[in-house]
């Protein structure tokens, strides 16, 4: 059998479940789709430029990006996470100066980075709010109020 995880292990019938955060759904699809991207940039400086540029160079530093990329995903929960986020936007920016298309690319994903955790933080809150207000409501009305599922108004 598998071994269940700490969040398994702990679950006990009736605990709600935890919601998971948009704003790091948002920003894991976008660094997720930037690290296809750094590395198919890689292969078209490796088609490019493999003569001015080392090819081990090129592929090493090309994959390890698009590995810092996926990894960075891991940590986006952490105080720190956006900001190594942020860091990566640079650096995929920055790569306009090896491949000039990236500088428009980078720029694209940078973009679409800010609206995401943007977005993300709106919609997160937003659902605190109606969470905040269903708890309210639940405790203003108790189950054992008998008219549930009964079309009645109390």
């Amino acid at each position: 059998m598998a071994r269940l995880t700490k969040a398994q292990r702990e679950w006990q019938p009736g605990m709600p479940k935890k919601r998971r955060s948009t704003k790091i759904m948002f920003a894991s699809t976008v660094l997720l789709l930037e690290a296809f991207v750094a590395f198919f940039a890689t292969l078209a400086v490796f088609g490019l430029r493999r003569g001015e540029i080392s090819p081990v160079l090129i592929l090493s530093a090309g994959i390890g990006l698009s590995v810092v990329l996926i990894l960075a995903c891991a940590v986006l929960s952490k105080p720190w996470g956006v900001a190594l986020g942020w860091i990566l936007q640079l650096v995929l920016i920055l790569l306009g100066f090896v491949e000039p298309m990236m500088f428009l690319v980078g720029a694209l994903f940078a973009l679409s980075w800010w609206y995401g955790i943007r977005t993300g933080i709106r919609i997160d809150a937003e659902a605190a709010q109606r969470a905040r207000e269903q708890a309210e409501w639940d405790a203003a009305h108790p189950a054992g109020a008998g008219n549930e599922g009964t079309g009645q108004n109390p």
